[in-house]
């Protein structure tokens, strides 16, 4: 190997060994809340080490003291009562009394173990998830746009799993395993001090093996989470999109898409596995291969009367309970990468940054009055490709404003940018005079609410759906808000009425009963800005009726935004904004034709021309 590639190479080792005790460093720091169930657990683990010495012990005295003739170890025969040490009989009945001590004692702290493990490990779960559940909503829409949903529900669902893995099944049984190792050495040496440096010489291969093994077996991992998250997202696709799949007759083809992103994870799976069996083989080898020189070492000394049958059954058996441990750091250092490929990518969204932030000391905001201002607004969800371009309009609180415009042309981004879903790329939007920026995030979206084209519904009861923007509202008003969205009569006629399941997406309800649950909740809220997305364009002309006298109720004394195709509405509304290619105009009134912007100061609409 050339000089400079081995330097790239340590210089990779060392960079990756400073970022696994990072990542340690993280997550026990995370693990912080139940830092006392972890330290039981750990003792919990230790004191099952010295149980485990234990188990060979009544073998070796039915052995030496019972079908041979050695005595007992002085401590026995100064402990226990002379019926039992007197006789062969005796020492059988306690070799079988202790026999069966010791295992009970055993089985008792391992459901101690699992019981505090299985709590320690939910509750680790439950808060990381919850920790990272919570980073997700609040990051900006554009990064969801960018990354996708499924791959934050893997990361969320999957990855968070790593902290628990890591700290309770990977660090505390590693601890566990060192501290039997180091017992079984001691205890090995103080036998036959020759024997244990035998079995001991094949500890470097051990080492060696896993060093070598740890490195390819992060990066697999890695992929095979890269994957997982791409099956994933094409059954989230597919099943979010099950009526279109099914109209278009896909079924098959998404099957294919599913089977193909399947067999790369299965190749990727089978990678790891060889890696991580390869190591296996190896140490297993290794070991008997040391089992193997003890064994025939231990037979000659015991042939040369160095020890005793017994002395070498009892080492046999520990050097059993001591390799077992060696294997077991082994494979988990091996699986100790895979745990922290989830733990990189879980750390990595709660690190991610919010493209909208809440400056400090932000601004309170308990009911706007409804002014809005843009001022020389541009913005790109990329920042090379602009979708608006120096946008400056000014309108009075309780303006009713019709959003028109060609698909594509902006209107979405501009009602996203007044709710401050994302942040402009440069110039300032003010709601009463005040920048958005300077509010409180949550203060400021209280403000708004929504109607949209196709309402949003959970799958829960219809009363949870109408209060879902105030969630302490009384059933009376609740009530109140259902009538007012003409919505009250439908609902009581339903076998549950408002406490009937809407089904997923509201998917029980039609288009028209979905639409006034949406404005019953609207009405609910009683914000003092609204925005309609085309809240009448998927429903039937008696619905549109109802609606529509419902909205003249929710509109009075608010400021309104209505996005709109319909040239027809936007003509109905005092106030128009036409948005075409990232530019917009206002007009009032009449439809206007679009034209280039001058530089004549924003338009500010009065009281008077609502």
């Amino acid at each position: 190997m050339a000089p400079g590639q081995a330097e790239l190479r340590r210089r990779m080792s060392k960079s990756q060994a400073r970022s696994d005790l990072t990542l340690f460093a993280r997550l026990v720091r995370l693990a912080r809340p139940v830092w006392a169930q972890i330290i039981g657990l750990s003792l919990l683990g230790l004191l099952l080490s010295p149980i485990a010495l234990l188990n060979p012990v009544p073998l070796k005295i039915a052995v030496d003291s019972v079908l041979g003739d050695s005595p007992l170890p002085g401590f026995l025969q100064m402990t226990l009562p002379r019926a039992l040490t007197g006789s062969k009989d005796g020492i059988l009945i306690f070799a079988v009394a202790l026999l069966v001590v010791v295992a009970l004692l055993g089985q008792a702290l391992n459901l101690s173990y699992a019981l505090l493990q299985t709590s320690v490990t939910e509750r680790l779960s439950l808060d990381f998830r919850r920790k990272l559940f919570g980073r997700a909503q609040r990051l900006s829409l554009s990064y969801h746009d960018t990354t996708g949903t499924a791959d934050t529900l893997y990361r969320i669902g999957t990855d968070s799993a790593s902290l628990h893995q890591l700290t309770v099944e990977g660090l505390i049984p590693l601890v566990s395993s060192l501290v039997t190792v180091l017992s079984m050495i001691y205890v090995s040496i103080r036998i036959d001090w020759q024997l244990a440096l035998v079995a001991l010489s094949v500890s470097p291969l051990l080492i060696a093996v896993t060093a070598i093994v740890k490195r390819r077996a992060r990066a697999q991992s890695l992929d095979i989470k890269r994957l997982d998250s791409g099956v994933m997202g094409v059954l989230q696709e597919t099943l979010g999109s099950l009526r279109v799949v099914k109209a278009f007759g896909q079924e098959e083809q998404q099957t294919q898409r599913f089977v193909q992103r399947g067999t790369q994870t299965l190749n990727a799976r089978l990678r790891l596995v060889m890696i991580e069996r390869g190591a296996t083989l190896l140490v297993g080898l290794v070991t008997a291969v040391g089992m193997a020189l003890v064994l025939y070492i231990g037979v000659r000394r015991v042939t040369a009367g160095a020890i005793t049958l017994g002395q070498l059954l009892l080492i046999m058996g520990y050097l059993t309970q001591l390799y077992s441990p060696l294997k077991s750091i082994t494979g988990r250092m091996t699986s100790v990468q895979s745990k922290l490929a989830g733990a990189e990518r879980a750390l990595s969204l709660l690190d991610e940054p919010t493209d909208v932030e809440e400056r400090a000391n932000a601004l309170a905001l308990p009911r706007a009055g409804g002014a809005v201002e843009f001022r020389n607004v541009s913005f790109g969800y990329e920042p090379e490709h602009l979708v608006l371009h120096d946008v400056s309009f000014a309108f009075a609180a309780g303006t009713r404003v019709a959003i028109t415009g060609p698909t594509g042309a902006g209107k979405t981004t501009l009602v996203s940018l007044l709710t401050r879903f994302y942040d402009p790329t440069a110039g300032a939007i003010l709601l009463d005079g005040v920048d958005l920026r300077d509010y409180r995030l949550a203060d400021l979206r209280a403000q708004f609410a929504f109607v949209l084209q196709q309402p949003v519904l959970f799958s829960t009861t219809i009363a949870e759906n109408i209060a879902y923007g105030r969630p302490g509202a009384s059933e009376d008003e609740i009530v109140a808000a259902a009538r007012a969205a003409n919505a009250h009569d439908f609902i009581v006629a339903l076998p549950d009425g408002y406490a009937s399941q809407v089904g997923e997406r509201g998917m029980k309800l039609s288009g028209g009963e979905r639409q006034r649950i949406g404005l019953a909740r609207a009405f609910l809220k009683d914000a003092p800005i609204l925005i309609l997305d085309e809240p009448t364009s998927s429903v039937d002309m008696k619905t549109e009726a109802m609606i529509l006298e419902a909205l003249e109720r929710l509109m009075a004394d608010r400021t309104a935004f209505m996005i709109t195709h319909r040239l027809s509405t936007a003509t109905e509304w005092p106030v128009q904004l036409e948005v075409r290619s990232g530019r917009v105009r206002v007009g009032s009134r009449e439809p206007a034709s679009f034209r280039e912007p001058t530089a004549d100061p924003p338009v500010r609409v009065p009281a008077s021309e609502r």
